[in-house]
């Protein structure tokens, strides 16, 4: 199903009924990446999956994909929906999309569940990392995306997951140069939301790889420590969905 949010086609879809649970992709990902948690989590509940814009079937809306934007994006779909309230869960930027939501519409709220994700923001030699990128990306879109994903699994799941991480690949290939940079324009520029995850009053958790070369482990321990949040440590990298999807949906199942 498509929504048009600003002109623009944003795609989304729906399974089950029940409380409402939504599913938001990282950057270089799209729906397709949660098609194995969707059926238990699905059989008692709504899932919403959304594409963000620039990924998946969803357009390009502009220069810069915010955080700010891509919550308005998700909740422009919730109200289409009729859906007053959900529990969110993202992974990667996913979780920082979640974090803008719950700033700005907490109300919106119920649970926040971050896969593979912080609160933390860029600092300004990751800032400089992800200027590094889009000029990549705007070099030779192929060879970035080749890079980047290669990169996001833990050592030991590379060669044991290689399938599934080239399909991975494959479908980032579809995606446009501006929707790329578009992401990691505002992945640069958000905000630091630690204070955010702090004072958000309902139940929050958090879901570590112990070998995540994206999302520190123990700098993320600490930080779930200090705002409260419970945290979980399983084994892998930052492909949760991919690399350890038994404990992922244990954990997400155990959560809900």
């Amino acid at each position: 199903m498509f929504l048009n949010f600003n002109d623009v086609p944003i795609f989304y879809e729906t399974y089950g009924k029940g409380p409402a649970i939504v599913l938001l992709h990282g950057f270089l990902e799209s729906s397709p990446m949660w098609e194995s948690l969707i059926p238990k989590i699905s059989e008692k509940n709504m899932v919403i999956t959304v594409d963000f814009p620039g990924m998946g079937r969803s357009g390009v809306i502009s220069e810069i994909h915010s955080m700010e934007l891509m919550a308005d994006v998700v909740i422009s779909i919730l109200e289409h929906l009729k859906i007053d309230s959900a529990t969110f869960i993202g992974h990667s930027m996913g979780g920082y999309v979640v974090l803008a939501i719950t700033e700005k519409y907490e109300k919106n709220v119920e649970k926040i569940v971050l896969l593979n994700s912080t609160s933390i923001g860029d600092s300004e030699e990751k800032k400089e990392i992800r200027n590094r990128a889009v000029r990549l990306v705007e070099k030779n879109r192929k060879a970035f995306i080749r890079m980047a994903i290669g990169n996001w699994a833990g050592e030991n799941s590379r060669e044991l997951f290689a399938s599934e991480i080239e399909n991975l690949k494959n479908q980032a290939y579809l995606f446009l140069i501006k929707g790329i940079t578009a992401a990691l324009k505002g992945m640069r520029d958000r905000e630091d939301r630690t204070n955010v995850l702090t004072k958000f009053p309902g139940p929050k958790f958090m879901l570590l790889g112990e070998d995540d070369p994206i999302i520190p482990l123990q700098e993320n321990i600490e930080l779930a420590e200090k705002a409260g949040v419970d945290v979980k440590v399983i084994k892998g990298g930052h492909m949760s969905t991919i690399e350890n999807k038994v404990a992922l949906e244990n954990f997400v199942q155990s959560v809900l």
